[in-house]
């Protein structure tokens, strides 16, 4: 049985997941595509037949996994605990990493029974998934299926949006820095100007194959990055007696949204497993779903933690804005760092125009020269974008609301929603446990959503209200 398409729904070629661009298809027969971005942040899940051309094996499903998960939002980590404090934000941070990689074994089991239940022969993606179950829910809950679709999809391209914002304002801070030391004087939103042909041009490539070297160099840029700023702040360290233990509970939604902004990489979890040789290896006590969740649990705790511990209150959205200003391999690492998110930059764009525009298309079209309307509406989507970067140029607050808004809904919210959708939807139920445990995760992360955005909302009019005065 085939996974059925509805009112001429389009099929996307790919997947996403935090920064990775990942096939429909043939997930793991070019590398060059597979390493389509170094971000966590163009997202979702993948499909595909059941024969694999070239599937992977266990360390490459690794590698993939930690290049998806580990991105921008590493560098904002630091940020994270200023507002959590050192001690509680590495507790949060340990905790929300169990929460996570267990919220993924979640879609791993419930994407598992659907396509079990139905004999499906392709594997159903993270908007299918959540689709399928809640069409084998309870009766009263059938009817909301294509809901819960387009609602993922609609959070996958506001989160893609808002990371595209993101980057905005992140290389053109680290630029802006730099252009002021030697003596430039340009404001931030000028530099936002300087940022937008470069990242521009790039996302009017149609092809995804031909965004592969970018993705490439952007891989270099990061990795180089995080070694790099790793070195500083491990430098004349402190003591932890220095620093704020425990943040304010008015701080703790930032801290929340922040983070979540780091860990959203769920969707990556089922292309992956997908593309393996032995799937099994992918969700097992030892595999790389959770190796792989631990090693970034521990990478973000600890970028956090010395970045926290090494710069204080001072600490920035973005660590590398707190690196000297006046030494050759900081103001490298900075050029590096920007030079990778407007490269990376194309990526996020791809996917939410891969979902937003056949939907033009359909309501506007068909158009004549629809490759040349394609390019406008990408063009119209990067001004979008830019316009709201010059608008809103916090990176800090920017980050948090993203994390809060959409990367909670993603990672959190759906994954025991649907496993008691689907639970409720057969003969036996959910058990007591399931019942309890699922509603604690929802109770908390529908907290942190709330809490979190309503606080980045209020520090983001502080901010705007705070300039123009």
């Amino acid at each position: 049985m085939e996974l059925p398409k509805r009112n001429n729904e389009p099929v996307l070629p790919f997947t996403i997941s935090n920064g990775e661009i990942f096939p429909r298809t043939r997930i793991a027969e070019s590398q060059e595509v597979l390493a389509a971005s170094s971000e966590k942040h163009v997202k979702s899940a993948s499909s595909h037949g059941p024969a694999l051309d070239h599937p992977t094996n266990y360390l490459e499903s690794l590698m993939h996994l930690l290049k998806g998960n580990i991105g921008s939002g590493v560098f904002a980590m630091g940020d994270a605990f200023k507002n959590g404090g050192i001690i509680l934000g590495t507790l949060l941070t340990l905790y929300l990493g169990l929460i996570c990689v267990h919220c993924q074994h979640i879609l791993l089991n419930c994407s598992r029974k659907v396509k079990e239940k139905l004999n499906l022969e392709e594997d159903p993606d993270f908007a299918e998934t959540v689709e399928l179950c809640f069409e084998n829910g309870p009766s009263k809950l059938q009817k909301f299926s294509r809901a819960s679709k387009v609602t993922v999809n609609v959070f996958i391209c506001v989160t893609q949006l808002g990371f595209c914002c993101v980057y905005f304002v992140f290389s053109s801070s680290n630029l802006n820095q730099i252009l002021t030391y030697y003596g430039f004087d340009v404001n931030l939103k000028m530099t936002m100007l300087f940022v937008l042909l470069p990242m521009l041009l790039p996302s009017l490539i149609r092809n995804l194959k031909l965004l592969a070297p970018f993705s490439a160099v952007a891989n270099v840029c990061m990795a180089g990055g995080i070694g790099v700023v790793f070195y500083y702040v491990l430098q004349d360290v402190p003591s932890i007696s220095h620093r704020n233990h425990f943040g304010q509970v008015s701080t703790l939604p930032l801290y929340f949204g922040t983070a979540m902004f780091a860990f959203e990489g769920i969707a990556l979890v089922l292309p992956l497993k997908n593309a393996m040789k032995k799937p099994e290896q992918f969700g097992s006590a030892f595999g790389v779903l959770n190796v792989g969740m631990i090693l970034t649990t521990l990478l973000y705790t600890s970028f956090g933690f010395f970045g926290y511990l090494k710069f204080g209150d001072n600490v920035a959205g973005s660590v590398t804005l707190n690196l000297p200003q006046d030494e050759i391999l900081a103001q490298v690492v900075k050029i590096a760092v920007g030079i990778g998110m407007c490269l990376t930059y194309p990526l996020q764009l791809f996917v939410a125009i891969q979902i937003m525009w056949p939907n033009v298309q359909q309501k506007f079209g068909p158009f004549q020269h629809s490759a040349s309307y394609e390019l406008l509406f990408r063009t119209f989507m990067v001004f979008v974008t830019f316009v709201i970067a010059e608008l809103v140029p916090h990176l800090n607050i920017f980050i948090s609301l993203i994390g809060a808004l959409c990367s909670t809904a993603l990672a959190l919210v759906f994954p025991p929603l649907i496993q008691l959708t689907l639970a409720y939807g057969s003969s036996e139920g959910p058990s007591r446990f399931v019942i309890m445990k699922n509603g604690f995760i929802l109770v908390f992360s529908l907290f942190g959503f709330v809490t979190g955005t309503y606080e980045s909302i209020r520090s983001l009019i502080d901010a705007l209200f705070h300039e123009q005065s």
